[in-house]
C-alpha cells in the first residue's frame, strides 16, 4: 500500500476530532474524505500533510514512517480551498516558487511551468498576476503549482467549494484529467456527494471523528451499511420492519436476521416505480412534482408515509393521481441503524 494511516487520533482538549482511524491510499488512486462538517475529514488531511501533529497511531508512505518529519520534507503538494497565491508574484513566479527554493535552474523552470499551464488549459497567462484571474483560473494556478515539484502525494481540502456551480463542474473534469494524466496519487476533502461520486476510485466517508464505511462510489451509493451513509450518500427512502411487512412484504426476502429495531429498509427515489391505477387498487398518491431539469421528482403519500421517487423523461402521472408502487427485491438494501443503536447505548 502507498499511504497508510493506522489508528491516527487527535484530541483539542476533551474533544476527540479522530478516534483511531485508519485508511490505506494505493498507488495512482483518486480518495475522497467524505462527510458532514466537524466529522474529521480536514482533520486527518492536516495529519497526513504534516500540519498537524498525531497524538497516536502511525503515518506511512511506502513503509515509511511520515510521523516526525515536518510537512516541507514530506514532498506533498497541497491545494487549500482560499488558492493561497502570492498576489505580488506573477503566474509564472508562483507556479515556479517551489521550483525555484529546490534550485532548479531559469531554463527548466520556464519549461515546466509552461508545460504545467497547458495542462491546466492556461497557456496564456504566466504574465498576469492573480487578482487580474477568476477564481477557477487562480484555483488552476494553485494545482500547477501544487505539482510543479512532483509530489509524492497531492492532498485538496476543499479546493472547489468557493467557486460557483458551473465553474466547479468544468475544474472537477480538470482535476480529474490532471490527476489520470500524471498519476499522482490525490487525497481530497470535501462534503459533496456528487463531487466525491464524480472523482473518487474510492471514498471514505466520514463521522464523528471515524470511518464509517471505505469503498467504491458503487458500493457508498448502492450498498450503505448504515442509515448514517444511506441518508449522506443522496437521497434515501428509509422504511423500518414492521412498515416493509405491512406494505412490501416481498422485499422481507433479502432482510438479514436480527431484531426489527436494528436494520432499515433503503430504497433510493429511482429504484421506486409508480403504475397510474385509477381503478381502485391504488396504494398511494402523488402529492407533488418538481422539474429538475433532467430529471422529475415526485412525492408520493403512501401507506407508510411519506415516500419521494424519481423519474427520467416525462413523469408517468401528474399530481393528484392515484398510484401503485413497484419496487423489486433485489433494488432494497437493509442498513443497519445507528441512530437506533446509539439511542439505546446512551445514558438514560
Amino acid at each position: 500500500m502507498y499511504l497508510t494511516v493506522r489508528n491516527a487520533t487527535k484530541t483539542y482538549g476533551p474533544f476527540t476530532a479522530l478516534d483511531s482511524v485508519s485508511i490505506e491510499i494505493e498507488q495512482g488512486e483518486f480518495v475522497c474524505l467524505l462527510g458532514p462538517s466537524g466529522c474529521g475529514k480536514t482533520t486527518l488531511l492536516r495529519l497526513i500533510a504534516g500540519l498537524s501533529r498525531l497524538d497516536g497511531g502511525d503515518i506511512l508512505l511506502e513503509g515509511a514512517a511520515l510521523s516526525d518529519l515536518p510537512a516541507r520534507k514530506r514532498g506533498f503538494g497541497i491545494v487549500f480551498q482560499s488558492y493561497s497565491l502570492f498576489p505580488n508574484m506573477t503566474v509564472a513566479e508562483n507556479i515556479g516558487y517551489g521550483l525555484k527554493i529546490r534550485g532548479t535552474s531559469r531554463s527548466e523552470m520556464a519549461r515546466r511551468v509552461a508545460e504545467l499551464l497547458e495542462l491546466v488549459k492556461l497557456p496564456d497567462v504566466a504574465d498576469k498576476y492573480p487578482g487580474q484571474l477568476s477564481g477557477g483560473q487562480q484555483q488552476r494556478i494553485a494545482l500547477a503549482r501544487a505539482i510543479a515539484v512532483d509530489p509524492r502525494l497531492l492532498l485538496l481540502d476543499e479546493p472547489l467549494s468557493a467557486l460557483d456551480a458551473k465553474v466547479r463542474a468544468e475544474l472537477r473534469g480538470e482535476i480529474l484529467h490532471v490527476q489520470r494524466t500524471l498519476g499522482i496519487p490525490t487525497l481530497m476533502v470535501t462534503h459533496d456527494q456528487e463531487e466525491a461520486l464524480a472523482l473518487a476510485d474510492k471514498i471514505i466517508c466520514m463521522n464523528h471523528g471515524v470511518v464509517v464505511q471505505a469503498g467504491t462510489p458503487e458500493d457508498l451509493y448502492q450498498r450503505p451499511k448504515t442509515r448514517f451513509v444511506a441518508e449522506f450518500m443522496g437521497i434515501s427512502n428509509l422504511l423500518s420492519t414492521d412498515a416493509v411487512r405491512r406494505a412490501f412484504p416481498a422485499l422481507l426476502a433479502t432482510r438479514p436476521e436480527g431484531p426489527d429495531d436494528r436494520v432499515v429498509a433503503c430504497l433510493r427515489p429511482e429504484q421506486i416505480g409508480l403504475i397510474p391505477a385509477p381503478d381502485g387498487s391504488a396504494t398511494a398518491t402523488v402529492r407533488g412534482i418538481s422539474f429538475l431539469g433532467n430529471l422529475r421528482r415526485l412525492e408520493v403519500d403512501s401507506a407508510v408515509g411519506p415516500l419521494i421517487v424519481e423519474t427520467h423523461g416525462a413523469a408517468p402521472c401528474r399530481e393528484g393521481d392515484r398510484v401503485t408502487l413497484s419496487i423489486a427485491p433485489e433494488a432494497c438494501t437493509w442498513v443497519a441503524d445507528d441512530m437506533a443503536r446509539q439511542m439505546a447505548e446512551s445514558p438514560a
